[in-house]
């Protein structure tokens, strides 16, 4: 039984230790991959936020709008940050403008 242990000590050398790679090649990952997450990520929720601020600058007095729960109306009047929004003949809800989704084309609630 012992000849198993001479063939076991008999094998080649281990290999020598793989060389590192260099500081640049190691950071060439995690730089690309925050690269696509800027791309794909970042720079369009930017962009969304910034479309979103100039909808809620430029809303207006009768505008017909959608808000994020789903209400549609006619706005009535605007403050700093609420908006009173007209959903049905007497029935006035106020809202935050920031909560406005969608300004719709004018007549869409006339159709509905």
């Amino acid at each position: 039984m012992s000849f198993f242990i001479a063939d076991a000590l008999a094998e080649a050398p281990a290999a020598a230790a793989a060389a590192q790679p260099s500081m640049i090649e190691s950071l060439i990952f995690p730089i690309g991959l925050f690269v696509i997450f800027y791309f794909f990520f970042i720079r369009p929720q930017i962009k969304r936020q910034k479309d979103h601020k100039k909808l809620i600058d430029t809303l207006g007095k009768g505008d017909e709008v959608q808000t994020e729960g789903g209400l549609l109306g006619r706005i009535v009047e605007l403050t700093d940050d609420y908006a009173k929004v007209e959903v049905a003949d007497n029935v006035v809800l106020t809202v935050r403008r920031a909560s406005v989704l969608v300004v719709l084309p004018k007549g869409t609630l006339k159709e509905i």
